[in-house]
């Protein structure tokens, strides 16, 4: 990687004050990154200011902003925000999701509203402004999810709303790449964080463990957040050149 690619760039982090985000916010910080630690809600602001603090402690600069990414006005003032504070963006990326793991016949209006509201509205209004904000020779990058390449029951909501971001990736970097700006999707597996926990039994959380080839290779078995944060930092600075992708880093739980 080019040698302090990531000094000066400004960076918007969505869900940038914990788990995948979080690690992202730290490790652009110790890049030289400006970053923008977005949060959702009142119970994760301990964790966004500590996030701040950190990095100002370490001598970079960060400020935190909540913001319901469901609301589109809460995504346009979170990126009015950065360019009003830096004068202009030059990456944006996008952790925000939500996993709800419920068969199709048990699945509620209310809950299929919410996850649509969060992986795909969300999703696609968050790239909507960073097209609109980025500077020349950006970068966007959205999570989605490995289970975009599976074959299995449970998680309709989860895969089918994080589904269309691939389009909106393509979309995308068609209308940005002019500017210079490339666009990608990275599709972890099941992540060791409590992201996942929340929604699998022990035996499913076994099998989960047990699915990548090289799992044995990872701490956990399961996909670890240090292994995803160098791809996302390779793909917004010497990997310009790849652009309208979903790339799955998962250890082989699914391929395509």
């Amino acid at each position: 990687m080019s040698k302090h690619a990531l000094a000066g760039k400004v960076v918007v982090i969505g869900g940038g004050a914990k788990n995948l985000g979080g690690l992202i916010s730290r490790t652009f910080a110790a890049e030289g990154a400006k970053i923008i630690v977005h949060y959702n809600s009142d119970a994760t602001r301990a964790a966004a200011d500590a996030m701040v603090n950190h990095i100002q402690t370490a001598g970079g600069e960060a400020f935190a902003i909540q913001g319901d990414f469901t609301k589109v006005s809460d995504v346009e003032n979170v990126f009015a925000e950065a360019k009003k504070r830096y004068g202009g963006i030059d990456i944006a990326i996008n952790t925000v999701g939500m996993v709800l793991k419920k068969p199709i016949v048990e699945t509620t209006e209310a809950e299929f509203d919410t996850m649509d509201a969060i992986n795909n509205k969300a999703a696609y209004f968050f790239m909507r402004e960073a097209g609109k904000s980025l500077n020349e020779n950006g970068s966007i990058v959205t999570i989605v999810t490995s289970l975009l390449a599976a074959y299995t029951g449970d998680y309709s909501t989860y895969a089918g709303s994080k589904a269309p971001v691939e389009h909106y990736t393509r979309a995308a970097s068609k209308e940005f790449g002019a500017r210079g700006i490339s666009v990608n999707g990275v599709g972890p597996g099941p992540m060791d964080t409590p992201f996942f926990y929340g929604q699998e039994q022990e035996q499913a959380v076994a099998y989960h463990k047990s699915a990548a080839p090289l799992g044995k290779r990872s701490k956990t078995g399961l996909t670890d957040i240090e292994d995803i944060v160098p791809l996302v930092q390779f793909l917004v600075t010497d990997g310009w050149w790849i652009t309208g992708q979903t790339i799955f880093a998962n250890g082989g739980y699914t391929t395509r």
